[in-house]
């Protein structure tokens, strides 16, 4: 994780000023941000850097409007009119389906609905155009069914597999090694096996099940994130194939046939 000194660096970088200048907007010396971004030399030939006051930080966060959880370390966004446009990951979906009993319905996203989905999945009207029906074993929460696409997590599922997820209500509830559906403006609706670094780095890292090369890791930022949901039952057209042991018993089972068609015939 970057320390705070590297933070006031990014956004004197960001800025395009240099120490002496960057002090002067914020009411310091230029000693005091050298200090802080080079730290003072010390009698061994070391530099020690000196972590900034409250007043200083408070001086950079109102001159350049800047987002106090990036200098704390607890968001990638620096400065404050990008935080409007990365809204705070809700504790519910923003629409839900609701069938004549009073019950959820589970609400059906094939492939073909899925550039739809991420401009649509807070609008009323676009998800009553979606399929939906009632799962009476699926309760206590709110579940989505999306059709998978593509080839990333082969043995696990496969390309049309219908996967069912429960909606996530807090980030940081994901357990590691389990399966997502994460839908994301940048990455839009994947499926991926997660590993939960909310709490250390804002990301969550994302890992595909096909080792084949052709899938990276890779980590998405928790700003970045519209919803998640938890994948906890699956529908697929693929049947599994046979394993080593029962291809050895139908092995085993045409020799006796065969062997028992030859002593019948010898008798």
């Amino acid at each position: 994780m970057e320390g705070i000194d590297e933070k006031i660096i990014a956004i004197i970088n960001h800025f395009h000023l240099n120490n002496f200048a960057f002090s002067k907007r914020i009411g310091v010396t230029g000693t005091t941000i050298d200090s802080i971004v080079n730290g003072r030399p010390q009698s061994d030939g070391s530099r020690k850097k000196t972590k900034p006051g409250y007043d200083v930080l408070s001086s950079i966060i109102d001159e350049f409007q800047i987002n106090p959880d990036y200098l704390f370390g607890k968001s990638d966004v620096m400065l404050k009119s990008e935080v409007a446009l990365n809204p705070t990951y809700s504790g519910m979906p923003q629409v839900i389906a609701i069938n004549q009993s009073g019950n959820e319905n589970v609400i059906y996203v094939p492939v073909k609905a899925r550039a739809g989905y991420l401009d649509g999945y807070g609008d009323p009207e676009y998800i009553e155009t979606l399929p939906s029906f009632n799962m009476p074993h699926l309760t206590n929460g709110t579940f989505r069914c999306f059709e998978v696409k593509g080839n990333s997590m082969v043995r696990t599922f496969f390309d049309g597999d219908l996967v069912f997820g429960k909606y996530v209500e807090d980030l940081r509830d994901i357990k590691d090694g389990r399966v997502y559906v994460i839908v994301s403006k940048n990455d839009g609706i994947v499926l991926k096996r997660v590993i939960n670094r909310i709490e250390e780095r804002d990301k969550l890292i994302l890992k595909s099940d096909n080792k084949d090369g052709n899938y990276p890791t890779y980590t998405i930022n928790t700003e970045d994130i519209v919803e998640v949901w938890y994948v906890t039952m699956y529908a697929s057209k693929q049947m599994p194939e046979p394993v080593d042991i029962y291809d050895r018993l139908h092995e085993l089972e045409s020799k006796i046939v065969d062997l028992e068609g030859a002593l019948q015939r010898k008798n």
